[in-house]
């Protein structure tokens, strides 16, 4: 058994457990992250990329509006290569209450969110593929979101701030001293080594799965409600602006440009599990349903992946126990001392991406408060590393033609792996060799292998290939790579299998069954 001795370990890869571990690194504590699989591949890394202006929740979470409103200028700033600025819009269409815009322009104000109404034929000039008959149109400073870039800058940070991120390590129990944390027991997926992180204090970011971390400490009854959403990608960017119904928020009333794609959501139903979250066909319908009210011809479009995410909503009296539509997305600290009267464990819930980072805060000072130290919060005011070695470079917010410059410099002398992405080799193998016992889904998460248009049909054997070229994996754990690569995107393309979706399908499956003969390889190593 390997052992750790830290002052406090957070639980949870996400945006607010990566947002947690460089707060507590950056006020000068020794910390470390476990999260059972890798960063992002939860919550935050299953939601619709909408980088909120907070003009959804101006009506109905007035409090969230705020904190979004604030958040966004400053995520816009410290992570810009995580950030498109698309702007957005609320529209009112056909049969939605013209009345609405009303009551949205005056929360707006209450609320600090900038919100300015537009004329129509300014709006369809924007966004050419609007509905002609919409009545209302309003600007906001909503923005994409990459959700990946933006925790893996957090944690580039944190880990410069001497934190250790651990994925792929489960926790499996939490020990008690008498009324205090000081431990958490983990075991290492990919080693198979048990690891125990001697510690001060926990704080609990684990999202939907909160409630059975603070079990493990004996702390039992969390009410976190998972709101299961499915969130469909189409194989282009329809709009260059996020879109948004100007109505009380429902289902499939936003649209968002995130790289070269647009993704539709969302859906929110509770969740008994968040490890299972079902995609029905007629939630599927219902969002191709609610993509022709807003740009006429959606379902003419090809839907490339659809998935579902899990909210770790707080449990709301206002509203019955499975109405998390309408259940508040404002974040709750629980203080588990005063709860449970276990000192060194704090749980946080609720809140949305755009504001992890504010999140962070909020629970860091609950720590301090509890140990009685103080120490002055720097996260928004530092921004997270850039990836450039110039002390001078001060980067742009992402554009979707980033990538398209960069191998402008370098495609006479680098070969393409996807060409979807344009992800290069060299980007690849740089990758690779940072994580050397990574699966193909988790250089994916980085470098968006497969995200495109034909969703690993191409790149996937390609990428397969230079990784056992290269020497970093044999050809049993290529093998293994390949077919669980593929496994993961089957799951996200048999929900949408309709029309040209059908035929790409039919293509790869030629690809992999016919030219390749995938189903008769030898099986390969079993991939974490």
């Amino acid at each position: 058994m390997r052992s750790l001795d830290v002052d406090v370990v957070v639980v949870g890869g996400g945006s607010t457990g990566v947002g947690v571990v460089r707060d507590v690194a950056m006020r000068g504590y020794k910390a470390v992250l476990v999260d059972r699989v890798d960063l992002a591949q939860g919550t935050s890394g299953r939601f619709h990329g909408l980088l909120h202006s907070g003009g959804r929740y101006v009506v109905s979470d007035p409090n969230s509006a705020r904190e979004c409103a604030e958040e966004n200028v400053i995520i816009t700033r410290i992570q810009p290569t995580a950030i498109e600025t698309t702007g957005g819009l609320f529209v009112t269409c056909p049969d939605d209450d013209v009345d609405f815009g009303d009551k949205f322009l005056e929360g707006a104000a209450a609320n600090g969110v900038a919100a300015t109404e537009i004329r129509i034929a300014e709006a369809l000039a924007r966004e050419p593929r609007l509905n002609p008959r919409i009545k209302r149109a309003v600007a906001v400073q909503d923005g994409s979101v990459d959700g990946w870039q933006l925790v893996w800058t957090a944690a580039q940070s944190a880990k410069e701030y001497g934190a250790e991120i651990l994925t792929y390590h489960r926790v499996t129990s939490i020990e008690r001293d008498g009324d205090t944390v000081s431990a958490v027991m983990c075991h290492d997926a990919k080693t198979g080594e048990d690891v125990r992180i001697g510690c001060h204090f926990v704080l609990n970011c684990a999202g939907a799965w909160a409630g059975e971390i603070a079990g493990m400490a004996g702390c039992h009854d969390v009410q976190v409600v998972p709101g299961r959403g499915i969130m469909i990608a189409m194989n282009h960017r329809l709009v260059n602006s996020v879109v948004n119904r100007l109505i009380y928020p429902s289902d499939g009333d936003i649209i968002v440009p995130v790289h070269t794609v647009c993704i539709i959501g969302t859906t929110d139903v509770k969740a008994p599990d968040p490890d299972h979250l079902p995609i029905p066909h007629d939630e599927v319908q219902e969002m191709f349903d609610a993509g022709e009210v807003l740009v006429p011809g959606f379902r003419q479009s090809r839907a490339l992946h659809v998935w579902a995410g899990a909210r770790p909503l707080v449990k709301d009296s206002r509203v019955g126990a499975g109405d998390t539509r309408h259940m508040s997305r404002g974040m709750s600290v629980l203080d588990h001392s005063e709860r449970d009267g276990l000192k060194g464990l704090l749980t946080i819930s609720g809140g949305k991406l755009t504001t992890y980072r504010l999140m962070a805060e909020h629970i860091v000072n609950a720590m301090e408060t509890q140990l009685g130290t103080t120490h002055p919060c720097r996260t928004a005011e530092e921004a997270c590393p850039t990836g450039s070695a110039d002390a001078t470079y001060v980067p742009a917010n992402y554009h979707v033609t980033h990538r398209l410059h960069d191998r402008e410099e370098d495609r006479t002398v680098d070969q393409i792996l996807c060409e979807c992405e344009l992800l290069s080799r060299r980007m690849f193998t740089d990758k690779l060799a940072e994580l050397p016992n990574g699966s193909l889904d988790d250089l994916r998460r980085q470098l968006r292998l497969g995200m495109g248009p034909c969703q690993g049909g191409f790149c996937t054997v390609r990428a397969a290939g230079v990784a056992h070229e290269v020497g970093t994996v044999d050809i049993d754990r290529a093998t293994g790579l390949l077919r669980l690569f593929l496994k993961h995107r089957w799951l996200g393309l048999w929900p949408i299998l309709y029309g040209d979706q059908v035929r790409q399908t039919a293509l790869d499956n030629w690809i992999f069954s016919g030219t390749l003969d995938v189903e008769h390889l030898p099986e390969g190593a079993e991939v974490v």
